[in-house]
């Protein structure tokens, strides 16, 4: 099979890696760094790389191209190769949000495939790249589907059955585990396991900054440990790619914070109460759920 791969970072790279593992594919890159390409051919993440989609030419006879870059430019880059393609070629993308991608990547190119692969590490760039990094991890595919934000998710089926399937077993021979749902039921889900986490860290970080007492604020700094290591990693990442959550994903976002900023106030009424033995039975409660996700 013929597959291209369009930003070489940690996602692309590790697919790269993978998909090169098998001797039928041929598997060409694209980066707008010239390091970048170097090191992804060096690495065998891919058997040829350019930084400018005019270079490629294998791009008429590809069958699945996979859009590895960060959200606001999957569209730009599906419209930027769509008149160089085959009827017959796949375009699948790795985006994090669902919604905002697939209907208008649809009308670009109607042989749109989204999906998201839910892997990755605390390191990002080709160099990131690891062999086997989508075993056993979940990957969400997204056919298009008419719905809204309110919970209707009935199924207006509109993505062709064979590109579909030809996603799914790319994915599945990868190792991934498959899941499918309309891409609202994705971003819905996300916003709470995903992006929620991102901005309810963030303003951990930003709380504890705003701390009036230099020394309880020095202080702070110095006893911080693994419980605030662990809460504020994902507040300390990317900021980009955090703006990018809040801006394409605004509406499931603003839903979770809202919800989580009512069960909060409720922890602040207990407290506020003296309910020490509420607090309690909260804090029973979400140890025994916190299973239900990690597990």
């Amino acid at each position: 099979m013929r597959i291209g791969i369009i930003g070489l970072g940690l996602i692309g790279g590790s697919l790269g890696r993978d998909l090169c593992l098998n001797p039928e594919n041929y598997v060409w890159g694209i980066s707008r760094n010239e390091s970048t390409c170097e090191q992804a051919i060096a690495m065998q993440a891919v058997h040829f790389a350019a930084q400018d989609i005019s270079q490629i030419s294998q791009l008429s006879q590809t069958n699945l191209i996979f859009i590895c870059t960060p959200i606001a430019a999957i569209l730009p880059t599906i419209a930027q190769i769509a008149p160089y393609l085959s009827p017959q070629t796949v375009i699948t993308d790795v985006g994090s949000v669902k919604v905002a991608i697939v209907d208008a990547a649809e009308k670009l190119w109607d042989r749109f495939i989204g999906a998201h692969p839910m892997a990755g590490n605390a390191f990002s760039g080709i160099q990131a790249a690891e062999l086997g990094l989508f075993q056993g991890r979940p990957c969400v595919i997204t056919p298009n589907t008419q719905v809204n934000f309110q919970g209707d998710f009935q199924d207006n089926f509109q993505s062709s059955l064979d590109a579909l399937n030809l996603v799914r077993q790319v994915w599945q021979s990868l190792g991934a585990v498959i899941y499918e749902c309309s891409p609202v039921a994705h971003d819905c889900a996300v916003a709470w396991i995903s992006h929620l986490p991102v901005f309810v860290s963030a303003s951990l970080i930003q709380a504890c900054t705003e701390e009036v007492n230099p020394i309880v604020a020095d202080l702070a700094k110095h006893l911080a440990s693994s419980g605030f290591r662990d809460t504020s990693r994902v507040g300390g990442g990317n900021p980009q790619l955090g703006r990018y959550m809040a801006e394409y994903n605004r509406e499931a976002l603003l839903l979770s914070l809202e919800k989580y900023q009512l069960v909060l106030q409720a922890a602040i009424a207990q407290i506020q109460a003296n309910d020490w033995q509420g607090i309690e039975e909260l804090l029973t409660q979400t140890q025994v759920n916190r299973s239900a996700f990690l597990d």
